[in-house]
């Protein structure tokens, strides 16, 4: 099941947007390719591996940028308004950092359900605008980072529609499908929260080590997505088996942390109480 549910990922959505995201290269600046790819595959890793000892950090920092999110583009608009709820946002994530990670692991566990369910509608509202990603390679042979910022934002725009448009023209149906494994990991969350938080952990940083490939595969100028869209069966039993493997680890070695500060504390514990005697 894990292996068909990713091989659809791979054939639906996702692989849609890279693909076009594939084919505006020539676009893109290749410094915007390399530091966001070594970026997204650094940040892959740490949370890969290290999720659950990072969890604060990991839920402040998604706290900020849903902060800048939400003032940028709902509230004022404006510099001020993305700091400021970016601060408040930073501080209701860490004060209720167990719950922000359990409304996470469901949030992107809806997002994979709606990418295997989605992608014939994707599909369809692309048919109706294939158009625009010729005209946009059509243009500047040399780019530079601020046009590449300019197609990236309307690149952004672009997705975000068809996302939006696929979503209008799914029916009830595929959206009760789609927040029952939502459903499913909250549920999990409260009675198993280790276990559905390194596995939330280990799903987020194997997408990031897999973007970050991409990305710098993009800059090499190989053609990754196609290699996918070729054999997503092989490429999908990668993805499940660095998840199960950040699981595990992220359980045994994390587990292993906390028994030895626990362990310090003791210590330190009894060292002022022997001293005093």
């Amino acid at each position: 099941m894990i292996w068909d549910g990713v091989s659809s990922v791979c054939n639906g959505v996702m692989l849609e947007i890279f693909q076009n995201f594939e084919q505006m290269t020539a676009r893109i600046s290749p410094w915007i390719l390399i530091i966001a790819g070594v970026t997204a595959l650094l940040v892959g890793l740490l949370i890969w591996l290290g999720g659950l000892s990072l969890g604060k950090q990991i839920v402040a920092i998604a706290g900020a940028l849903s902060g800048v999110i939400v003032g940028l583009f709902v509230i004022g608009r404006t510099a001020f308004s993305a700091l400021l709820s970016a601060a408040i946002a930073t501080v209701i994530a860490i004060i209720f950092q167990k719950v922000v990670i359990i409304a996470l692991a469901a949030i992107l566990a809806a997002a994979i359900c709606f990418a295997v369910l989605a992608g014939p509608y994707i599909e369809h509202s692309q048919a109706q605008t294939a158009a625009a990603p010729n005209e946009v390679s059509a243009q500047a042979a040399t780019p530079g980072v601020s046009e590449s910022i300019e197609v990236l934002k309307a690149y952004a725009l672009d997705i975000g529609e068809k996302i939006k448009q696929a979503g209008s023209q799914m029916p009830v149906q595929k959206w009760a499908v789609i927040a029952a494994p939502a459903a499913i990991l909250i549920v999990g969350g409260l009675t198993l929260r280790r276990l559905t938080s390194a596995l939330y952990f280990s799903v987020q940083g194997t997408l990031f080590i897999f973007a970050g490939m991409i990305l710098l595969l993009l800059y090499k100028g190989t053609r990754p997505v196609s290699h996918i869209r070729i054999n997503p069966s092989m490429y999908a039993s990668v993805f499940a088996a660095m998840t199960a493997f950040g699981t595990i680890e992220q359980l045994l070695i994390c587990k292993r942390v906390k028994k030895e500060s626990a362990g310090e504390k003791k210590n330190g514990r009894k060292k002022p109480g022997r001293s005093k005697n």
